[in-house]
């Protein structure tokens, strides 16, 4: 009964919160995220959030936004892009890393390989951000408007590159003290459970036109082969313990199986389904297990984060952009690619959870994003008011 009660005041929260948000450009689904940071100072609901239910419906929101980017990648907008923005997503996103790396290295006490991981996977753009801003000031079909939204398409790969070798090295990197047999056996086993995995993806695309799904007639009933998909890729993936790649390939296959007419509507469906329901529990968990007395204790490391991440977006944005697009262009490129949103926090959450991030450097890392979320939007705002007039050249 108390879950229940639970659940009905995060959604509230969500809800109430989450209209004051829209309005300063922030999206909603963070509000319960702020409630969990909120309650992450003294949780008088820990019997509840510790809990399997709730456990189990927040891996639940953490494998559908998993889905989401598996669904949501376009193999073909990818291939359709151009030399310069697949130049810039690289060097932007590996530039950034690399600073990343260093801080997470000396300032963080952790091993290169896990700082490059972990830098990697916070260096990630979060583009759902940006396109209402985009089309307000009537950028998005602009040079520099269709950049931005190009190395927002692509850092999706580098998204599943990130979570994929996680996965595989999670025996590796948690049971230091692990013999070298059971490591081999083990990573063999993984190996072995994605190979047929993917094998089985290629299948179902390949029989594609066997099954004739145009004949099936009815969302909901398209929406129910989802969810079956979902679930045993999930399922099979967990074998090999890694369900992550199993939600992503789920998507990727969904997307490829399902009828070119109803793909948008479909999209829409399970982007209610994941953001309304599983969503808001989803971040609630990720702010509920952030260190906020060690926050308060060192505020400067949030201050820290912050400046080395922007900058070296901001740098590396000027150094491959400004000839492209121009200094002020490149600038404002550099500071909308700063945007996190959830995939970045999903990523994180995932390497927490799997103990290869401390609490410390968690917490650190979520409320930065928080900040790039209040931060980014009123500054892209107003730069781009001040500057507008520059960009009527930009085609």
């Amino acid at each position: 009964m108390e879950i229940f009660l639970l659940f009905a005041g995060i959604f509230l929260f969500t809800f109430f919160i989450g209209i004051l948000l829209e309005k300063i450009r922030i999206p909603w689904i963070f509000a319960s995220l702020i409630l969990g940071l909120v309650l992450a100072f003294d949780n008088p609901f820990s019997e509840l959030t510790s809990s399997g239910t709730f456990k189990f419906l927040a891996w639940l929101g953490m494998y559908f936004l998993l889905f989401l980017i598996g669904f949501e990648l376009d193999l073909e907008k990818i291939k359709r892009l151009g030399g310069f923005i697949v130049k810039s997503t690289f060097f932007i996103i590996l530039f950034e890393a690399f600073f990343g790396s260093l801080l997470i290295h000396f300032v963080f006490g952790y091993s290169w390989f896990l700082s490059v991981l972990i830098a990697l996977s916070f260096a990630t753009v979060g583009e759902v951000v940006l396109i209402p801003i985009l089309d307000e000031f009537k950028l998005t079909k602009t040079k520099l408007g269709q950049t931005i939204l190009g190395i927002g398409v692509l850092d999706d790969i580098i998204e599943i590159f990130v979570i994929l070798i996680a996965v595989l090295a999670i025996p590796i990197l948690v049971g230091g003290g692990l013999r070298l047999d059971f490591e081999i056996r083990y990573s063999l086993a993984v190996f072995l459970s994605l190979f047929f995995l993917f094998l089985f993806v290629l299948l179902l695309i390949k029989v594609k036109r066997k099954l004739n799904l145009n004949r099936i007639r009815g969302i909901e009933i398209f929406f129910l082969f989802i969810l079956a998909i979902f679930f045993l890729f999930i399922g099979l993936a967990s074998y090999a313990e890694a369900a992550a790649i199993g939600a992503i390939l789920a998507g990727i296959v969904v997307k490829n199986l399902l009828p070119k007419q109803y793909i948008s509507l479909l999209e829409s469906r399970i982007k209610t389904v994941t953001y309304a329901l599983f969503g808001p529990i989803f971040f609630f968990w990720v702010g509920l297990d952030a260190d906020i007395d060690y926050l308060i204790k060192y505020p400067l490391l949030i201050v820290l984060v912050i400046v080395v991440a922007k900058s070296a977006k901001i740098f590396a944005s000027w150094l491959i952009g400004r000839k492209e697009l121009g200094l002020k262009p490149s600038i404002l490129m550099g500071i909308a690619l700063g945007v996190r949103f959830s995939s970045s926090i999903v990523i994180i959450k995932f390497l927490f959870e799997k103990a290869l991030i401390r609490s410390e450097l968690y917490s650190v890392l979520i409320a930065s994003t928080i900040a790039f979320k209040f931060i980014i939007p009123f500054l892209l705002s107003c730069l781009i008011k001040k500057w507008q007039r520059g960009f009527s050249k930009i085609n």
